[in-house]
């Protein structure tokens, strides 16, 4: 097939000012992956800290953008207690599948090539919990799915369009994944354009009847961490989406708006996409910067500091910090001193009544 001639790619062809705009922003992405080298610059245990947050922080935002009322804090509890396996609501039930799901993305994208069979995996086994979708776990629909726009209370508060018709659905679901991998191979344009291009197609085509949005920042997360994004499992995606909900489905609506026809015209979602992970390479940057101080610390001081971030509470007072890390009194008074210097904590009160309250995490 002659993909370069297909409209996949020929919508991808911008104007001299678009292709500028875009790539700018796209520079500035690159300039973040390419010179800080993220996971060298982060401490081993900073960046489990931040991929178990984006695990829960995900999810939870994910489920939300689709109608779900599970709070990040919720979503935490449950994720604690996953293998137990007994989930009383629809919403524990929607929120498993994907924090089981979305660890395995993050921990095994290297072994995860882009397929066919790898998108109704990931659908049927993002399902897997919920009871109401056994059905259609990892089935191409079976009937018309419109792709509605939800409030906070999840109900439906507009229209966003109708996507391809079920007999059409498994077709063009394959032309797609064989676009992608053409486009891959071939280095054919930006390879976060390639995913922007990829992710919208998905969500117009609407493959399943449930859960096909959930299914698509999956695909976003699996994608950029195979092209070497490698902050996306530093700082969540979907949060960001989440926050900015109300452009989401603005950006959908745009561009389904030219979808099939002679002159599609994708640039309203792509500069969304771009917009969603540039604050995605910023928010990393940022806690680069904040990380960089903990190289300074003494084994001492940051076992004291990694004490007080996994704390509930964020004051304690100096025999607190004695008590939980049998430490002699004078290490930790030093160890204290060093990160008041830091500004990762500061002081409460004088004399004997003197508490400590962290200031990052």
């Amino acid at each position: 097939m002659n993909w370069i001639e297909d409209r996949l790619s020929k919508r991808l062809n911008f104007s001299a000012a678009r292709t500028e705009a875009l790539y700018a922003t796209l520079a500035e992405i690159d300039a973040i992956k390419n010179a800080i080298r993220i996971t060298d610059k982060l401490l081993p245990q900073t960046i489990d800290r931040l991929t178990q947050s984006v695990i829960v922080t995900s999810t939870g935002a994910s489920n939300r953008i689709e109608g779900n009322r599970l709070s990040d804090e919720e979503v935490e509890a449950l994720y604690r207690n996953l293998r137990i396996r007994r989930f009383k609501t629809r919403d524990e039930q929607e929120v498993a599948g994907y924090l089981e799901m979305l660890e395995q993305v993050l921990e095994a994208y290297a072994a995860m090539p882009l397929s066919e069979s790898l998108i109704l995996q990931l659908h049927r086994d993002m399902l897997k919990h919920s009871e109401k979708d056994e059905r259609q776990r990892g089935a191409y629909k079976f009937g018309p799915n419109r792709v509605e726009a939800k409030d906070a209370d999840g109900k439906v508060v507009g229209i966003l369009f109708d996507p391809t018709p079920p007999h059409l659905t498994p077709k063009e679901t394959q032309e797609l994944v064989a676009w992608y991998g053409w486009a891959e191979e071939e280095a054919f344009k930006h390879p976060l354009v390639r995913i922007g291009n990829f992710v919208f197609e998905y969500l117009a085509i609407h493959p399943f009847q449930d859960g096909n949005g959930r299914t698509s920042r999956l695909l976003t997360n699996l994608l950029m961490l195979r092209a070497g994004y490698m902050f996306t499992g530093l700082v969540s995606h979907e949060k960001l989406i989440e926050k900015r909900k109300a452009d989401y489905y603005l950006a959908l609506n745009k561009t389904q708006s030219s979808w099939k026809s002679k002159q599609e015209d994708i640039y309203p979602w792509m500069t969304f996409f771009l917009e969603i992970v540039k604050a995605q390479a910023d928010a990393a940057f940022e806690l680069i910067q904040q990380d960089q101080s903990e190289y300074l610390l003494s084994e001492k001081q940051l076992a004291l500091w990694q004490w007080a971030q996994a704390r509930s509470e964020s004051v304690f007072s100096r025999k607190d910090a004695i008590e939980a890390l049998d430490f002699p009194a004078r290490t930790v008074e030093a160890a204290i001193k060093k990160l008041l210097e830091l500004r990762k904590l500061e002081r409460i009160g004088q004399g004997r009544g003197t508490r400590y309250r962290r200031l990052t995490n």
